[in-house]
């Protein structure tokens, strides 16, 4: 006899196994750390502020950004890069670094590696900023920080899996 599944089987099947997989990487998390680099799970709890890499929660911004690993300081750069499509969230759904620290004038560069699919950036809180909509490896995307503050970006198609940034500019 023939089994039949539903669509809404499908998802239920698919979204449990998710759920376990998920738990199941959590739970193995504990102990042997990567020496500073972070776990990659989002969790900075058992992670220190140093100099380079200062933790701060912009207001929950990140609390589903897997690989969100503090503000990277590259101050006094005239230009910085940031990957998108780099490992993270489960494939290659995240901004590396998720957070960098700038000084007015510095051009930010954002350049797609290839992987996750299709990418953008865009600046949710006043458009200031929107890059186009592209999967090809080597594009890049800049621009020029002038005044302080915290810039917050998303990846449109990838935003609710946590593909966000933050760019301080101090």
């Amino acid at each position: 006899m023939t089994q039949r599944f539903s669509r809404r089987s499908f998802l239920h099947a698919t979204a449990a196994s998710t759920g376990i997989a998920l738990l199941a990487g959590c739970s193995s998390s504990s102990g042997g750390g990567s020496g500073g680099a972070g776990d990659g799970d989002g969790d900075s709890s058992d992670e220190e502020d140093t100099p380079e890499h200062e933790m701060r929660d912009f207001g929950g911004w990140f609390d589903r950004t897997g690989n969100y690993d503090g503000v990277h300081d590259l101050t006094g750069q005239d230009s910085v890069t940031v990957a998108v499509g780099a490992a993270g969230n489960g494939g290659g759904y995240a901004f590396a670094p998720a957070a960098v620290r700038v000084s007015p004038g510095t051009t930010v560069v954002w350049e797609w590696t290839g992987n996750g699919g299709t990418h953008n950036v865009v600046n949710r809180e006043d458009g200031l900023f929107e890059s186009e909509l592209t999967v090809s490896e080597g594009h890049t995307f800049e621009y020029t920080f002038e005044d302080s503050g915290e810039y917050r970006y998303v990846c449109v198609p990838h935003e609710t899996l946590g593909m966000v940034g933050v760019v301080v500019v101090e």
